[in-house]
């Protein structure tokens, strides 16, 4: 929900060309077979609601090389920054952040999978990405 949430973001403030945005599993729960599951149903419906398409995405795998790739691996739970640190080698910090991080939170994304709640998982996913596009424009990013 985060890559479609903040890609909306970013869209809607005319700045899609200064970033690249993708998400990536850091369990193989979702990819069977080398090949990855689509966006969990009540997810792409959520997204629907406030007229986001997620349409064609489907799970991939965190690598180690990501790491350097990219400007900024963020986490949606405590979960997520542990299996972070060991598949890429590197602590969280600096470019590894929980998401709500942003917001000064130091708590986790709700996970609907585990709540049902993907209302709420929206909106603490709208929270973190508002403050970590905030937190770009502060640092002279955007």
């Amino acid at each position: 929900m985060a890559e479609f949430i903040l890609k909306d973001m970013v869209n809607k403030r005319g700045l899609a060309s200064q970033f690249e945005i993708a998400s990536a599993a850091t369990s193989t729960e979702e990819i069977w077979n080398g090949v990855g599951n689509p966006v969990y149903p009540p997810a792409r419906e959520e997204l629907a609601k406030h007229g986001i398409s997620c349409k064609g995405k489907r799970a991939v795998q965190l690598k180690a090389s990501d790491y350097d790739y990219y400007d900024y691996l963020i986490g949606m739970d405590t979960m997520n920054m542990r299996n972070m640190e060991r598949m890429t080698g590197h602590l969280r910090g600096g470019k590894m952040r929980m998401l709500l991080e942003y917001a000064g939170e130091s708590r986790s994304v709700i996970d609907p999978w585990y709540s049902g709640a993907f209302d709420e998982t929206y909106r603490d996913v709208v929270i973190g990405c508002t403050a970590f596009l905030e937190f770009l424009e502060k640092e002279g990013k955007i």
